[in-house]
């Protein structure tokens, strides 16, 4: 495609004059509509269109999300929406959070962006925040823009410190799919086509399996392999809301411990009360070496995400070189003043406890669905509103999410386990939500069930 500046000039400001429009038309909205989808096609992902059963599945014309409030969206032609994806756990706080979109627009009005050379206050306090509500004796931050940064800095943290290579990790684990984070990935579909990635050596063993953890140590330490960290989920959620035994993550803790190897906790998804605990582990009771955290730390309005760690092990990002991991984007202004209002709304209305009692409330009659229609689900797990519903198969499993879908619920699968539909609202959503969706749900499985 030849380079084009007046085309974009152009077609720029036709956008920015929708974009500040309040209401768009009916026929406006359906022009948005062909207009996106030929976009997506032809400049972003053709096989994007097809493989997402909201476009699929929408009709004549395809949902094109425009506006949201707390758990509901509605398209561009106003067809509203209950949202039990939230944003693959970006949008605990729901749509646009008011508090959240408050701050944003305040700091906007002030400065978007840091120089980087000075010091930016809203960095500072968020670093400062983030001390605070973190387990144990974590104290430092660093902020970027998404999960697979985090985990990123994270490995890279755990490597400096132990002067190790090596790391364990679980399979069906999700960290990212840069080329570290993707490393540590536990599935083939997305490790093979890219090749060679980390170069250290990375050993998955089954995740909620603390003996095959305490083996590997153990091997390693035999053979001379230095290890640097282990790094799990919580509770695994690209995986579908796998909960390990209760005794995995005291065991692996106490092992990491006794073979002078880091803990790192993935709370990228877990973390900010999403599962009825402000952090994944503290259902454990357990303190990691290392912490990631991204998706709703942004309050879903900005993207930022932080890797944090204790003052002994944050010394080599300290010295000799402040400067030894650095980005020209991460922490803004306009990111921190996002966090800083996502984690005072998260604990001024505790989510921890929202999410426990609304996924105590949700669960029971998704298990009542598992005994009603044993055909088609195999089984329903997780902790507060990260649940996973294991289906018989795929197949199943796009009945089921498409049939919600033209019922006005968006669900979605999961990257890592293809027969699993998640439900992982915003935590905001309301009993009488909840209740619409278990309706709704209900009457799909009974049209599926006709199928057998």
């Amino acid at each position: 495609m030849p380079q084009n500046t007046k085309e974009a000039l152009a077609y720029s400001d036709r956008w920015l004059g929708i974009i500040k429009k309040p209401i768009v038309t009916q026929d406006e909205g359906k022009a948005i509509i062909e207009e996106s989808k030929n976009n997506f096609a032809e400049y972003f992902n053709k096989n994007w269109l097809e493989y997402r059963k909201s476009v699929t599945e929408a009709g004549d014309w395809a949902v094109t999300e425009w506006n949201g409030r707390g758990a509901i969206f509605a398209d561009v032609l106003g067809r509203e929406y209950i949202d039990c994806l939230g944003g693959y756990g970006m949008m605990d706080h729901g749509w646009s959070h008011p508090d959240v979109v408050a701050a944003v627009a305040a700091q906007l009005q002030r400065t978007p962006m840091p120089s980087q050379e000075l010091i930016d206050p809203l960095r500072g306090v968020l670093a400062h925040m983030m001390a605070d509500i973190t387990p144990g004796d974590i104290q430092y931050s660093f902020f970027c823009a998404s999960g697979t940064e985090a985990i990123e800095g994270a490995i890279k943290l755990a490597k400096m410190y132990t002067g190790k290579p090596g790391f364990i990790v679980a399979t069906s684990g999700f960290h990212g799919k840069t080329m570290g984070s993707l490393s540590m990935m536990g599935k083939a579909d997305y490790r093979e086509p890219p090749g060679l990635l980390y170069a250290g050596p990375v050993y998955h063993v089954p995740f909620g399996d603390a003996g095959a953890v305490e083996k590997q140590l153990e091997i390693c330490k035999k053979v001379g392999i230095g290890i640097a960290a282990v790094l799990m989920e919580p509770i695994q959620g690209e995986a579908g809301a796998i909960v390990p035994p209760d005794d995995f993550w005291p065991r692996i803790r106490k092992a990491t411990k006794d073979y002078g190897v880091l803990l790192i906790a993935d709370e990228v998804q877990t973390g900010l009360g999403r599962t009825g605990k402000l952090w994944g582990v503290e259902h454990w009771n357990v303190v990691p070496d290392i912490l990631a955290v991204a998706k709703s730390l942004g309050g879903g309005v900005m993207p930022i995400s932080a890797f944090c760690s204790t003052p002994e092990i944050w010394q080599c990002m300290m010295y000799p070189n402040p400067f030894i991991h650095t980005t020209t984007t991460g922490g803004g202004a306009l990111a921190c003043s996002a966090a800083i209002a996502s984690i005072n709304v998260a604990l001024k209305e505790d989510f921890p406890k929202m999410a426990a009692e609304k996924g105590a409330y949700l669960m029971p009659k998704l298990q009542d669905f598992v005994k009603k229609f044993p055909k088609i689900y195999d089984f329903v797990c997780g902790k507060g509103l990260l649940i996973g519903q294991h289906f018989q198969s795929p197949e199943i499993g796009y009945q089921v999410a498409s049939g919600l879908f033209k019922r006005g619920v968006l669900v979605a699968g999961t990257l890592t386990s293809a027969h699993t539909i998640r439900i992982e609202p915003p935590l905001v959503i309301t009993y009488e939500q909840i209740d619409l969706v278990l309706n709704r749900l209900e009457d799909v499985l009974k049209e599926v069930n006709k199928t057998f």
